[in-house]
């Protein structure tokens, strides 16, 4: 009985001795992957397929609500802190009050004093106290908020304002005075308060007046003017040299403002001279 020969483990017959290799046996394309490539081409297709095509509504998952999970409007209300709701409390108090005293504590007096130059009217107007919408307005409606406007006005130095229970309001000005008059190089004179404030509409004669060229020396002018108001200062001018300052009974001039200021005394010693101010001394003419 013929062995069976074992394909795996037994090894082939070589050729006889003397003969050469033998031919090879020529390949045999399988057609194995062109049916594993149209097999994997119609499945692409297919699944292509499956997701564009709509899904019938009897199919479709239904979407479940959303489970919520943060706490109550009720517990957010209670976590709310203690402060909060006073404040809400105060400002609804306050809302009330306002409109109460609207209609029942309005502003019916109003006293002014201290005005000069500003009218009764132009005081009531800047500080606020004109009616709203043609009717008085409520006593605790009126604040610091509206009286400021009378820090708008170049006349006011400082205001008082005072309100008085139940229905009075007291306005105390303080008005700056003119003290000198401007005449700018080329341009229209103005009125000077003596700190410099520009004050429209002042009185145009019975002031000194203040002129100059060259350089910008107002501040030096007004400052040696205010030095020697006492000897009834009729005019300063500045030029790049120094300050002439003219008085009832003389002049004086001086380079240098510091030695004015030291020496201004020197005109009251020499009556109706004119003295010229220097850092070393002081000299007189005729």
């Amino acid at each position: 009985m013929a062995r069976r020969r074992n394909a795996y483990r037994d090894p082939l017959p070589g050729p006889p001795a003397g003969q050469g290799p033998p031919d090879p046996v020529p390949e045999i394309a399988s057609p194995l992957p062109e049916v594993q490539v149209a097999e994997l081409e119609v499945q692409a297709d297919v699944m292509v397929s499956e997701e564009v095509a709509p899904m019938p509504e009897d199919v479709r998952p239904r979407r479940q609500r959303r489970a919520r999970t943060g706490p109550s409007l009720g517990e957010r209300l209670r976590r709310v802190r203690p402060w909060v709701w006073w404040a809400s409390g105060g400002s609804v108090v306050f809302v009330a009050a306002l409109a109460a005293s609207w209609l029942l504590l309005p502003v019916r007096t109003v006293t002014v004093s201290g005005n000069g130059h500003l009218s009764t009217a132009e005081v009531r107007r800047l500080a606020g106290l004109d009616p709203v919408l043609g009717s008085e307005f409520g006593w605790l409606y009126y604040g610091r908020w509206r009286a400021r406007g009378l820090l708008d006005s170049p006349w006011v130095a400082s205001a008082r304002v005072t309100r008085i229970f139940p229905d009075q309001v007291s306005i105390e000005v303080t008005e700056r005075r003119p003290f000198a008059r401007w005449q700018p190089p080329g341009g229209e004179a103005v009125t000077l308060a003596e700190g410099g404030e520009v004050l429209p509409d002042g009185p145009t004669t019975g002031l000194p007046v203040l002129s100059g060229w060259g350089p910008d020396r107002l501040k030096t002018a007004l400052t040696a003017a205010r030095a020697l108001s006492r000897y009834t200062v009729q005019s300063a001018a500045y030029t790049p040299s120094g300050v002439t300052v003219r008085t009832a009974n003389g002049s004086v001039w001086s380079g240098d403002l510091n030695s004015l200021l030291k020496y201004a005394g020197s005109i009251s010693m020499y009556p109706n001279q004119h003295i010229n101010i220097y850092p070393w001394g002081v000299s007189v003419q005729e």
